[in-house]
């Protein structure tokens, strides 16, 4: 991997974390208002993608390889967080 493509990622994980932290303040809060809020689906459309689309995955594997700063905050990456944040957000709207 070269640098500019490690640059890359850890901007990448940085900018999920952000969405994650917003996301998972929602589902635990205001989870109705997550289908009625545009900002709030656009940020469910990117989690998930980024989720379904294996950016998760090499950043998680990267991450695992030690290629990532110790500092950055990765949450986004916990082996089943977003996977259950998805999962707590669809529960919060059948209840």
């Amino acid at each position: 991997m070269t640098e500019r493509e490690q640059e890359e990622m850890i901007d990448r994980v940085r900018q999920m974390e952000q969405l994650y932290d917003r996301f998972d303040y929602a589902v635990h809060h205001t989870p109705a208002q997550i289908e009625q809020d545009p900002e709030l689906r656009e940020i469910k459309e990117k989690l998930c993608r980024y989720y379904r689309e294996g950016e998760w995955q090499h950043d998680y594997d990267a991450d695992q390889q030690g290629l990532l700063p110790r500092d950055l905050k990765r949450g986004v990456l916990s082996q089943d967080g977003l996977y259950d944040l998805l999962w707590e957000l669809r529960d919060a709207l059948e209840s």
